[in-house]
C-alpha cells in the first residue's frame, strides 16, 4: 500500500456496447465488476473513491464514496479523473492520485507501485501503463497539481482526448507483463465492452483461479 496515493475508479462510462446500463454492477463469478476491480486496487492505495454519475445509491455496496463529475456534461474519463483530482487534494494528504477503469477486472497487483516508482524517476510527469506496447491511459498515476490545468483544458478548451492532455504535460510508459492463462497471453488491462467480452472475462476468471 502507499498511503500517498489516492486511487479512482472510474465507473461513469455509457455502456453503449453492453446495451447501456452500469457495466461496472454485472456479474463476474461470485461477485459483480465492479467488486473484482475495487477489491484490486484498494490495497494498493491509501484511500480509495468510486467516480460515477446518478443515484450514488447503486454502488452502496462497494462502501466506497461515489463521486459525480465536477464538470457538466458527458466529458469521459478525463471528467472522473478531473473529479478524482480535486477531490484527493481537498480531502486526503496524497500527493498523486492513480486512476482505474471499472470495467477491467484482471489489472496487475503492483499496479500502484510500479507507476509511482517511474513518476519519482520524472517528477511531475504522468506514469501511464502500457502493456504489449500498447498505452491504457485510463491506468495512470498523476500528480495533484494538474488539477487546474485539466479542468482548464475540459472547461476552457473543451478538449477531452486523454492522449493530448498526456502528451502536453509529459508521460512515461510504464511496460506491464501479459498474462499466461490457457495457454495463451493475455493483456492484463483487458476490459468489457460487449457481451462477448463479458463471456471470456468469466471463463479467464475460472482459469485464474487457484
Amino acid at each position: 500500500m502507499d498511503r500517498s496515493v489516492a486511487g479512482i475508479i472510474l465507473a461513469g462510462g455509457q455502456s453503449s456496447r453492453m446495451g447501456g446500463g452500469d457495466k461496472p454492477l454485472l456479474a463476474l463469478g461470485k461477485a459483480r465488476l465492479i467488486d473484482h476491480v475495487a477489491a484490486r486496487l484498494e490495497p494498493q492505495v491509501g484511500t480509495l473513491a468510486l467516480n460515477a454519475n446518478g443515484d450514488p445509491e447503486r454502488f452502496a455496496g462497494t462502501d466506497l464514496p461515489v463521486l459525480a463529475d465536477t464538470v457538466s456534461g458527458y466529458a469521459g474519463p478525463l471528467a472522473g479523473i478531473l473529479t478524482g483530482l480535486e477531490w484527493a487534494a481537498t480531502n486526503t494528504a496524497c500527493r498523486s492520485l492513480v486512476s482505474a477503469a471499472g470495467d477491467t477486472p484482471f489489472f496487475p497487483g503492483d499496479l500502484v507501485e510500479r507507476l509511482a516508482a517511474a513518476a519519482r524517476e520524472r517528477p511531475g510527469a504522468i506514469a501511464v501503463a502500457s502493456s504489449d506496447g500498447r498505452l491504457h491511459p485510463t491506468f495512470a498515476l498523476w500528480p495533484l497539481g494538474l488539477g487546474d490545468a485539466l479542468r482548464h483544458f475540459l472547461v476552457d478548451e473543451d478538449n477531452r482526448r486523454v492522449s493530448v492532455f498526456m502528451e502536453r504535460h509529459g508521460f512515461v510508459r510504464v511496460e506491464f507483463p501479459m498474462i499466461e492463462a490457457e495457454g495463451r497471453r493475455i493483456d492484463p488491462f483487458f476490459n468489457i465492452n460487449t457481451p462477448d467480452d463479458l463471456a471470456e472475462a468469466r471463463r479467464l476468471l475460472q482459469s485464474l483461479q487457484p
